[in-house]
């Protein structure tokens, strides 16, 4: 019997998985908003942005984001590559902490089992 792969490594490729996907569709949706604009993708570009952009907003960082863009500090991909960072650490976070929360019940699970 082969040993069970580590929780962190589940965790790891999970969140790894769930980046490339989010960054090959934002990259879809943008080169397509740039090349054949249209409301859809405009919409489907504003929904991907309203995650990283509702999480910096909660964590101050948003405003400081806008004041550079406005002031002409940080251009347009400046903005994107932030949400796209701010993107990331969100679905690794989550994944670690799903993953934990996920280990914490096993455990529970297999002390009551006991």
């Amino acid at each position: 019997m082969s040993a069970p792969v580590p929780l962190w490594r589940v965790m790891g490729a999970n969140s790894f998985l769930l980046s490339v996907l989010y960054l090959a569709l934002g990259t879809a949706v943008e080169l397509g908003r740039r090349l054949a604009p249209s409301r859809p993708l405009l919409r489907v570009s504003l929904a991907l942005d309203a995650l990283p952009a509702r999480a910096m907003e909660l964590t101050g960082l948003l405003e400081p984001l806008r004041q550079a863009y406005y002031a002409g500090q940080v251009s347009e991909r400046g903005v994107r590559v932030v949400f796209v960072l701010a993107t990331l650490v969100i679905i690794h976070v989550l994944a670690f902490l799903v993953g934990a929360g996920m280990w914490l019940l096993r455990g529970r699970l297999q002390r009551r089992a006991a």
